[in-house]
């Protein structure tokens, strides 16, 4: 009989291939190249801050000419032994979809692809709260996808509109801290949308322009299966966000991720929800 309790699992990737080679999001720009020797110590930095705090890291292998591998968390949407793999909009991330699909293929997990012609963005565009799983759509995700996404994972969905294209994956404004409980920039999405939000999830914690723009939303939140996050790995110029978290009972820790901002992401786009592991 197993004595340890299941610690959470994140699939990263090394960024040994990351550039703006592209513009392909309104916060990428050629002619502002990320500090690539930097943004490799701030992922360590992040891997190394996962694993204190008592998570499993697993590593896929970078590839060459995929600079936004790194951000992990577009691989795909894993639930249970089911692996949905992304279908990227823009050619340009279209080439990590074999790899990620191999990665998961080779350890045992059932792969779901969509069809062809549907675009999903993996957990970017999918995230849940308790059981329930909501899902953006708009500047990168389909929303006739959503029903597919429901249909195979057999959970109710809801879908939220995307409007502001700063925040063009739903993890960049929203992110669950527990089974009724999350963060979120209001003006990212639009009114109807909000009205979902709070219909839905009882304990809504606004993000000021000011922070969201240094992603605060997109932060790591790790705690027991099924209860409030315990920890919160975000951005380090989110205080007033890290207050609010601590006035909770969650231990933050800030760290720097000026470099992936350079590329529109940070801390939780870096990161794939594993689930749990032993």
């Amino acid at each position: 009989m197993r004595s340890q309790k299941p610690r959470p699992a994140f699939l990263m990737c090394r960024p040994t291939f990351y550039g703006v080679e592209y513009e392909i999001n309104p916060w990428m720009d050629v002619r502002r190249q990320p500090d690539h020797p930097r943004a490799i110590r701030q992922w360590q930095m992040l891997r190394n801050m996962l694993q204190t705090i008592g998570t499993h890291v697993e590593l896929v292998r970078a590839r060459p000419s995929l600079p936004d591998m790194g951000f992990t968390a577009n691989a795909g949407l894993l639930h249970g032994d089911i692996f949905i793999p992304s279908r990227f909009r823009y050619k340009e991330r279209a080439g990590e979809e074999v790899f990620f699909t191999s990665w998961f293929f080779r350890r045992g997990y059932r792969i779901r692809p969509l069809p062809a012609g549907h675009h999903f963005e993996g957990e970017g565009d999918a995230l849940f709260v308790g059981e329930k799983l909501f899902l953006g759509y708009f500047h990168r995700t389909d929303i006739r996808t959503h029903i597919l996404i429901g249909e195979i994972l057999e959970v109710p969905i809801f879908s939220l509109e995307l409007v502001n294209p700063y925040f063009y994956h739903l993890d960049t404004a929203f992110m669950p801290f527990g089974p009724e409980s999350a963060i979120y920039y209001p003006k990212a999405f639009d009114s109807y949308t909000l009205r979902i939000l709070r219909q839905n999830i009882p304990d809504l914690i606004p993000v000021n322009a000011e922070e969201a723009h240094y992603f605060a939303c997109n932060t790591v939140f790790v705690g027991p299966k099924g209860n409030q996050a315990k920890h919160a790995v975000l951005s380090a110029p989110a205080r007033r966000l890290g207050k609010i978290l601590e006035g909770r009972g969650i231990e933050t820790h800030p760290i720097e991720t000026s470099e992936f901002i350079k590329a529109g992401g940070s801390s939780k786009c870096l990161v794939l929800n594993l689930g749990y592991r032993y």
